[in-house]
């Protein structure tokens, strides 16, 4: 199941790529980008969520996806980075974690 857990987090990082090319894509090559990881974003999405709980790859893929999102834009753009959205993006990543570590896995799909 690791392996299908590995493409939620492909999937993520190709969520941040592309919501980063909505806010600042301005050329052709910067929307082709752009296109190419809303694809290859969902791709990913959709193929874990056939081996496993949709609700938890979903929850899973947008809690990675956001939080990727406030690091790149603290790290890249210069965003504010203050305790308290640090402390929020903490419990968001503990949400993500704990639903994965709930996650039955006998009640997953085969």
């Amino acid at each position: 199941m690791w392996k299908e857990w590995m493409k939620i987090i492909v999937a993520a990082c190709f969520e941040v790529v592309w919501v980063v090319g909505l806010t600042h894509a301005s050329s052709f090559w910067e929307w082709a980008v752009t296109i190419v990881a809303i694809i290859i974003s969902f791709y990913f999405l959709i193929v874990a969520g056939e081996k496993l709980p949709v609700g938890t790859v979903y929850a899973v893929f947008v809690g990675l996806g956001a939080a990727g999102t406030v690091f790149v834009d603290i790290l890249v753009f210069g965003e504010e980075a203050n305790i308290l959205k640090l402390g929020l993006i903490a419990l968001l990543l503990l949400g993500v974690i704990g639903l994965k570590l709930t996650t039955d896995e006998e009640g997953e799909k085969s």
